[in-house]
């Protein structure tokens, strides 16, 4: 994925967002478990404490008595972690055995039947946190009917275990269910740009000419570049279909006047050679402004969004049959080399035209042989046409172009290759010229799958 990748953007952020909600949901939890565990254990201590009331009295010299203490023997230990105490006005206080010589100090005096309540951060004993409820609760029966504020509290230090069990296995459990959103956001990602991809299909068989158009049922949010690509190809088709008209236009309103051109030529030469000369020489290069055009017109309708593919075979085969029909062309042995499903991708065409150019131009200045090859690879190829003529220097090769007569010896407008070039370039494929094996020019026509 390239940094401007829409799949890059998205994943990143999703992972920003994943990240930022396991982080915030992470803390969220540990703050519910300790609210929680806080509650749970003032629950139990309560429970202590209602014990502890159902069984705390007076003995006949009036001090605090408890029938049957807690049996947890933490209770019993010294700074055992789990403590209580019993007071009463006017009388010494009742505290357990993991108070040793402490007590606990409640912040605010209690009032006759108060509910319990629960601190956080009473001092216990041997200097640590305590948890702490307490009770009050009027002994009936005894004189007077004393209040009674019984506390039991834990040190926070035995809820450590709980806490640390839980810090351990939320950062696992968070990894875990990152790894499932990270998963379920990249099935989201996939499926969401599903339309694209399926564009991009569809735009691929519209370039191989499968298809005319692009067809509808997308999203209500890709639809509209849909109907736009449409609209698009239809106006470029417009566009292609006025230039062949107004090139072949063109090529027909000259055709008459060059043909009286000509034919004035050869009626005044015996009378003014030099003056039909001139005229022969302007017609020619009407004809070259003719051919320039109709090349320029087969290259633009080349270069459309749709893209055709052509047997190489076919049209080879005919262009060689052609050929060695010409004057001359029978002491030229052509070796011929075509898989039987290589295809070009551009129409019949330009096609015919560009092999059309190098195989006139290989019967021109061929000896005795001309090797045409075919390969391909994928969707890429080449095709090569090489002859064993005098060729060209590398010098002659990088200053062929569009008009350039070369050699003024072989007939013909000097368009053949620069028009080749141009219908290569047009249709995604390249024209190199270099020197063959045999010392003879080797042209080849080069494309991609890209």
């Amino acid at each position: 994925m390239t940094h401007g990748s829409l799949r890059l953007r998205l994943s990143v952020a999703a992972a920003a967002l994943i990240a930022l909600a396991l982080l915030a949901s992470g803390a969220g939890l540990f703050l519910i478990f300790e609210a929680a565990l806080d509650r749970r254990t003032a629950d139990e201590l309560n429970h202590t404490a209602k014990l502890l009331a159902g069984n705390v009295g007076f003995d006949a010299a009036g001090d605090i008595v408890v029938e049957q203490p807690p049996g947890d023997p933490r209770y019993a230990t010294p700074y055992g972690g789990l403590y209580w105490q019993i007071e009463s006005a006017g009388r010494k206080p009742l505290r357990s055995r993991s108070l040793w010589d402490k007590s606990i100090a409640l912040p605010q005096k209690p009032a006759a039947d108060m509910a319990h309540h629960a601190w956080a951060d009473l001092p216990g004993p041997d200097g640590g946190s305590l948890i702490a409820v307490f009770r009050t609760v009027r002994i009936k029966g005894a004189p007077g009917e004393p209040l009674v504020v019984i506390t039991v509290a834990m040190d926070r230090a035995q809820l450590a275990a709980s806490r640390d069990l839980v810090l351990r296995l939320l950062p696992v459990s968070l990894a875990a269910l990152g790894v499932l959103l990270a998963l379920a956001m990249a099935a989201f990602v996939h499926r969401a740009l599903s339309p694209f991809r399926a564009l991009r299909a569809e735009l691929q068989t519209l370039r191989e000419g499968r298809a005319a158009r692009l067809r509808g049922g997308y999203p209500t949010e890709v639809q509209p570049l849909v109907d736009d690509l449409n609209r698009l190809i239809a106006q470029q088709e417009e566009a292609l279909e006025r230039a062949r008209r107004q090139a072949a236009d063109m090529a027909h309103g000259l055709k008459t006047p060059l043909a009286v051109l000509d034919a004035l030529a050869r009626r005044i030469r015996d009378r003014n050679a030099g003056l039909a000369a001139e005229i022969e020489e302007q017609s020619l290069a009407m004809q070259e402004q003719v051919s320039r055009a109709l090349a320029r017109a087969r290259s633009a309708a080349a270069s459309g969004l749709q893209q055709r593919r052509t047997p190489i075979a076919p049209v080879i085969d005919q262009l060689v049959s052609a050929t060695k029909r010409l004057p001359g062309a029978e002491r030229i042995d052509w070796r011929v080399d075509v898989p039987p499903d290589a295809a070009y991708p551009a129409g019949e065409g330009e096609l015919l035209e560009m092999l059309g150019n190098l195989v006139d131009n290989a019967r021109k200045w061929a000896k005795r042989e001309v090797i045409v090859t075919v390969a391909t690879a994928g969707a890429g190829g080449s095709i090569v046409l090489e002859d064993d003529g005098a060729g060209m220097d590398p010098s002659e090769m990088a200053a062929v172009d569009r008009g350039r007569r070369w050699d003024e010896t072989v007939p013909g407008t000097g368009f053949g290759l620069a028009i080749t070039r141009d219908l290569a370039a047009a249709t995604g494929g390249r024209l190199h010229l270099s020197r063959g094996a045999s010392g003879g020019l080797r042209a080849s026509i080069e494309w991609s799958g890209d």
